[in-house]
């Protein structure tokens, strides 16, 4: 992937200073030998203390803090980051918010909200780090992670779903205009089903979503992170939304 055949892979993963799964892929593609940027906005302290040990274990890290959903800010990243490693071959996009509210309270604000960050801020992270890529003659690769419950959607979450039901669209349609500039970029998306589910689900809806599953259990963030890898490794499967549910969308 590298445009150095000496140099390390670099990555750039979203949403990952706080114990998530983006935390969880950082840790996974460092032990494969990337070098990482750890982009956080709130978590900004955790990404920081990240990146240190990262570096401490001679691996390259850099903590980047920005607002995804300003354009300018995301720029700002871009140049950081290409300034520190000269290249990106990953963009794995987890940052995200989901927020639980009965349909009766969700307000305009609050469906904009999702949409400001589910869907613009993963849009221009591809944008603008997709265009990096295809200014690379080895390319790159994005993923992005969505939701495998937009098809089966759970209560309270009104606001939230519409956003994550983006992602399956937007990935293909950047697979196609990204291949289009440049064959060697691909775009894929992990769509993940009861992994970290959200602290305020009541009980009942936990153990019925685990239920559903073929499997019986709840995934971790590694499952996540481990098909993150696979996607990253193959280098023939572009446009693909790959779910990450025990079988819960089939069961």
């Amino acid at each position: 992937m590298a445009n150095d055949s000496d140099a390390h892979p670099v990555a750039v993963v979203t949403g990952a200073g706080a114990d998530r799964i983006g935390l969880s892929v950082i840790k996974r593609l460092v032990q494969r030998g990337y070098d990482v940027a750890i982009h956080a906005h709130r978590s900004i302290e955790r990404a920081e203390s990240t990146a240190k040990e990262i570096n401490a274990s001679g691996r390259q890290a850099l903590a980047v803090q920005a607002d995804l959903t300003d354009e300018k800010a995301v720029h700002r990243m871009a140049e950081i980051i290409g300034q520190r490693f000269g290249r990106i071959d990953a963009l794995v996009n987890c940052a995200a918010i989901w927020e639980r509210k009965r349909i009766e309270d969700v307000r305009a604000d609050d469906v904009r909200r999702h949409f400001d960050v589910n869907v613009l801020g993963t849009f221009l992270c591809c944008q603008i780090f997709g265009l990096t890529m295809v200014a690379q003659p080895t390319g790159g690769s994005i993923v992005n992670i969505g939701d495998w419950a937009t098809v089966r959607p759970y209560k309270d979450y009104a606001a939230y779903f519409p956003s994550k039901g983006s992602i399956p669209a937007m990935t293909r349609s950047l697979a196609v205009e990204l291949a289009h500039r440049n064959p060697f970029v691909r775009v894929n998306a992990i769509l993940p089903g009861p992994v970290m589910l959200p602290a305020d689900l009541p009980v009942a809806d936990r153990q019925a979503s685990i239920d559903g599953t073929l499997l019986k259990r709840e995934g971790s963030p590694d499952n996540v992170a481990h098909a993150v890898e696979f996607l990253l490794d193959n280098d023939f499967v572009t446009g693909v939304c790959l779910p990450v549910d025990g079988g819960r969308t089939i069961a």
